[in-house]
Order: structure tokens, then sequence, then C-alpha cells
């Protein structure tokens, strides 16, 4: 699979990050709302984004996520590295003039579509007490899995719990026809 095609979709495009997209994805990473529920809150601030940056230039599959209509970068999502055969969209986040109007969706939909044509399952990792994100992935058609594990982030170690959404459930699922 390729883990870094250029998608398009009715108000979006993802397009492989690069490193010249540092100071437009900053700008919307520097919102210190963007990450206040995330367990990685401290993310708005410039050397761990910086770090954040380079780990998604290094390890591939990283997305710039672009509003058709302005040409504005707005956020960023990424796949993960492949393993026993599903794969991990994650590392999302968007501009808050973003939120609750279909972008997210949109931006999973595309990336869904992508990784189940080579994958029968793709997973989402979420910090448990992200209630946002989670609200999200049951917008979408996440399953939430019995599956978990704990991370430290920010010097914390939190419980991570993990969506699914299987081919078969996308096909049937929110986003099926959603553009």
């Amino acid at each position: 699979m390729d883990r870094q095609p250029v998608l398009e979709g009715d108000r979006l495009v993802l397009r492989p990050l690069r490193a010249d997209d540092w100071d437009a994805l900053y700008a919307v990473a520097s919102d210190r709302e963007v990450w206040a529920v995330h367990p990685a809150h401290d993310r708005w601030q410039e050397p761990v984004f910086r770090q954040f940056f380079a780990d998604a230039l290094e390890g591939g599959g990283a997305f710039a996520v672009i509003d058709k209509q302005s040409g504005a970068v707005i956020g960023s999502s990424r796949y993960g590295s492949p393993e026993a055969g599903e794969i991990e969209i994650g590392w999302s986040f968007l501009a808050r003039a973003h939120w609750g109007s279909g972008f997210n969706a949109e931006m999973k939909r595309l990336m869904l579509a992508h990784a189940l044509a080579h994958f029968e399952r793709v997973i989402f990792k979420v910090g448990a007490q992200n209630v946002i994100s989670r609200k999200a992935m049951e917008h979408i058609g996440g399953r939430l899995t019995d599956r978990s594990f704990e991370r430290e982030t920010c010097g914390v170690m939190g419980v991570h719990v993990i969506y699914e959404i299987t081919r078969e459930s996308f096909a049937a699922g929110p986003l099926k026809n959603k553009g």
C-alpha cells in the first residue's frame, strides 16, 4: 500500500507532508485548545511539535490536510506502519475552525477507503480520557474493541483504547455515502 498517496474529496485534499509545511502546520498546532483534552496536551509548544513533525516526516505515511476552498493547510493525519494485517490511522488534528463541520469525517473517509482497499481492518488508538476523539470515532462508525494499552505521555501513564473499522463495517457504515 502506498502510505502517502494524494487523496481528494469534496472539500479536502490530503497530500504527502513536506518539510516546507512546517510554518503552516505549526500555525494550526500552536493553538492550545486543539490539544486541551489530548494525552499530549503540550503539543502546542514549538519544541514538542517540532519533534512530532520530525517524526511524521521520518516515519512516512503523513499527510498535510488542505482545505480546497482556501488552499490552506488545516491539519494533519497519518498512517502507521502495517502490523498483523491491519494499519493504524492516527496522529490526526484539525484547526478548530474546522471542528464539527464534517471535515474530520471526510478526512477519515478518504484515508479509510484507501487503507481498506489493502487491509481488512484499520485501527485507531485513542486516549481513554480523550472524549472529543472518542466521540469522533463513534460518529464515523468506529467500534470500541477490548484491546487497550498504557503509554506515557507528558510524564503521565495513561490508558489508550483501540477502535476499529473493518472493510465490511466501512461498506455498511455511516461514512459510506458521505462526500
